[in-house]
């Protein structure tokens, strides 16, 4: 169920909960701001969420609260996690969803970062 981006942070979400280690996760990364992992139900060859370690409900929740450590550290993050699934070259989509309208599930942020295909319309009419 789709998520308001401008509610507090809970604790119990399914990613605060990764990176407690109270759920498993299939690992691909980690350093002090960032985890990235497998999704679970993947949307393309290649699905991999970055999530950060902080305690931030959406993309603009992140960008309104974040030091400019944190953001440099996720940011660099997500670049590094699609360099070393190999995605820079033929290309990838990185998608951060906000909010009810944006179809966030998980009230963390999160990158989705898709590859291994050719990727169309950026949006369904």
């Amino acid at each position: 169920m789709p998520i308001d981006a401008t509610q507090p942070y809970d604790d119990d979400n399914v990613f605060a909960r990764i990176l407690r280690g109270e759920l498993p996760s299939r690992k691909v990364y980690e350093d002090e701001w960032a985890l990235a992992f497998h999704d679970i139900n993947p949307q393309a060859p290649i699905h991999l969420l970055v999530i950060p370690k902080g305690r931030y409900v959406s993309w603009d929740d992140f960008a309104a609260k974040a030091s400019d450590a944190e953001i440099a550290g996720f940011v660099r993050a997500v670049g590094h996690v699609a360099r070393e699934a190999g995605l820079p070259a033929p290309g990838y989509r990185l998608l951060a969803n906000v909010g009810g309208h944006g179809h966030q599930e998980v009230p963390h942020l999160h990158v989705h970062v898709f590859g291994g295909r050719q990727f169309h319309a950026m949006l369904v009419n």
